[in-house]
């Protein structure tokens, strides 16, 4: 396993990262149970992966709680990261439309402290604002809120998670100008670059660890999703239509001989290409058994992409997009 730098933070993270909310939520075509939930994060442990990227929505905070259990007397070995901002203790059901959002002052000591209490732990390494809108992110009461939680070293660092879904170009920018800011999570896959390029080259500049969220393109490039996939309206991959689904497997098939050529498989392939890239801090993987771990895991090798593969790769996508440009969410103007 590889190791890079956290931003500004200076934490070293493992560059293949365990995304913990499929240990949490049924989303993916599995639910997972508690016991298998905790061998999946020792798995991940035992590979080389030290960071741990979580959310206190994730199942109602089920997700911090397992990864409490599962590390509760190895927390200085472990890198733990988890999000808040939405009020989901009243909530029924989690599903896949946003719950009201709260940043303020007592809200997120609220939120952290009983983040804290799940995690078994009195400090966390990065903490996030989950799916902030641009007023959130101009809000300086909020970032000053995170300095002082800083200080008083109840978390080291914290991040800016943007989404749902892909897009927020100017959040990401805009949340880069923040001093403390030490990393910004964004969708980024070879099938969907965009912002992410553009991110990436921000956070060079501005010293800002990009962290990348669906890496697989919700399926596609690990091959669990094809033309035939019938996918549960309650799976977190049912916002792909149709004919996404058969533009993106066609646009695999134009890339499939520059995995040829370097003996990988389209998942290898998909996984270096984000791995080669400047500016990436850590990729989380969609996971669900401790098998994906292991072989998601194997894939931080060192080995890396040429410039010549990544400049094809690059052509590719500048004409998928001039061809069929996707929808980029953005904050609503009032």
């Amino acid at each position: 396993m590889k190791y890079k730098k956290l931003g500004k933070s200076g934490i070293k993270v493992s560059e293949i990262g365990f995304g913990a909310w499929t240990i949490a939520l049924n989303w993916w075509g599995k639910e997972i149970d508690e016991d298998e939930a905790k061998r999946m994060l020792k798995k991940a442990y035992d590979c080389g992966i030290n960071f741990f990227e979580t959310g206190d929505m994730y199942g109602k905070g089920k997700s911090e709680r397992l990864i409490g259990e599962a590390f509760k007397d190895m927390r200085n070995e472990v890198i733990i990261s988890t999000k808040y901002g939405y009020d989901f203790e009243q909530v029924k059901q989690i599903g896949h439309t946003e719950l009201p959002q709260q940043f303020d002052d007592v809200f997120t000591r609220k939120a952290l402290n009983s983040s804290l209490e799940r995690l078994k732990t009195d400090y966390v390494d990065m903490y996030g604002l989950h799916n902030p809108k641009m007023h959130h992110i101009k809000d300086d009461s909020i970032f000053n809120t995170l300095d002082k939680l800083t200080e008083e070293e109840k978390i080291r660092s914290y991040q800016i998670a943007l989404g749902p879904a892909i897009g927020w170009t100017k959040e990401g920018l805009e949340s880069m100008k923040r001093e403390h800011v030490t990393a910004v999570q964004t969708v980024f896959n070879i099938l969907e670059q965009t912002p992410g390029n553009e991110l990436l080259d921000a956070g060079i500049q501005n010293d800002v660890g990009i962290l990348v969220r669906v890496p697989d393109a919700s399926g596609i490039l690990t091959g669990k999703v094809n033309a035939d996939t019938k996918i549960d309206e309650k799976d977190h991959r049912s916002v792909r239509k149709g004919e996404w689904i058969k533009a993106s497997l066609k646009k695999v098939e134009e890339i499939r001989p520059i995995a040829d050529r370097n003996g990988l498989t389209i998942t290898e392939l998909a996984i270096k290409f984000i791995l080669s890239k400047q500016g990436i801090s850590s990729v989380f993987p969609t996971v669900i058994s401790e098998e994906e771990i292991q072989t998601f895991s194997d894939m931080s090798n060192g080995n890396y992409l040429n410039s010549s593969d990544m400049k094809e790769i690059d052509q590719l996508y500048t004409k998928w997009w001039s061809e069929n440009p996707y929808e980029l969410k953005a904050t609503q103007v009032a």
